[in-house]
């Protein structure tokens, strides 16, 4: 079992892929670097979607935001890239990634992110 940082996300199958249902995950221990000054900036990420035919499994994705921890980037960044590659990984109905970042140099940033927003219209 691997516990260093990797890109891979690994999908598992949705054991219901008919019904329409929201999942979401709470990651409160997401770093990166500031591209600015290299100094570490901390967030919490929030992965909400609704599964077409794949979930994430939580391992790949934690040791995925891992890789983050060296990177430098921006707040707006670094939350679109996560987003596109979950996206990608999953093919989900409804996604939406938010960075909750801690206050830095006297401002807070939360930055979100969403793929498909016309289905979260057709939910209510």
């Amino acid at each position: 079992m691997t516990t260093k940082p990797s890109k891979e996300l690994h999908p598992v199958p949705n054991p219901h892929p008919n019904r329409d249902y929201e999942v979401e995950i709470r990651c409160p221990e997401f770093t990166a670097l500031c591209p600015v000054t290299g100094q570490p900036d901390f967030a919490t990420i929030i992965v909400r979607y609704v599964p077409g035919p794949k979930l994430i499994e939580l391992k790949s994705l934690k040791l995925y935001l891992w890789t983050f921890r060296e990177e430098g980037h921006f707040h707006e960044d670094v939350t679109n890239l996560i987003l596109n590659d979950l996206v990608e990984a999953l093919d989900p109905r409804w996604m939406e990634v938010e960075g909750d970042f801690n206050v830095r140099g006297g401002i807070y940033t939360k930055v979100k992110a969403e793929h498909n927003p016309e289905f979260r219209k057709t939910r209510g």
